[in-house]
């Protein structure tokens, strides 16, 4: 998969390599970062239907050899079964009371633009 980062700051910036910096929630990096961390919860999930980010409460971004993504967000239960691999963006979050859930995720994601590689260390949701 190609992943296109957005943004990496000049050399001058205020950024240094090492320290974790806060970043917009909304910013295209994060959103693309968090629907990776998301990927690899359904890969590793035994649900039958795919969770899809519903919100990202808080993300931080660290420079050291390509961006690694520090993220909370909340992932909820889609419509959409596992076993169909539909694309998440026209998975709709179940509306059934009892098919509902909504899960608090820490993701850790590791892109390197250069070399197209994402790497996903950690997934923790409760």
């Amino acid at each position: 998969c190609v992943v296109s980062v957005t943004k990496v700051p000049p050399p001058h910036s205020t950024i240094r390599p090492g320290s974790p910096v806060p970043v917009s929630t909304n910013n295209p990096g994060v959103r693309k970062a968090a629907r990776f961390g998301v990927y690899r919860y359904n890969n590793s999930s035994n649900d039958l239907f795919l969770f899809k980010e519903s919100r990202i409460k808080k993300a931080m971004v660290q420079i050291v050899r390509g961006l690694k993504y520090m993220l909370h967000v909340e992932i909820k239960r889609t419509v959409c079964e596992k076993r169909a691999h539909s694309s998440l963006d026209s998975c709709h979050f179940q509306k059934k009371k009892n098919l509902q859930q909504m899960l608090r995720c820490y993701f850790e994601v590791w892109i390197t633009p250069w070399t197209h590689k994402v790497h996903i260390p950690v997934v923790h949701c409760h």
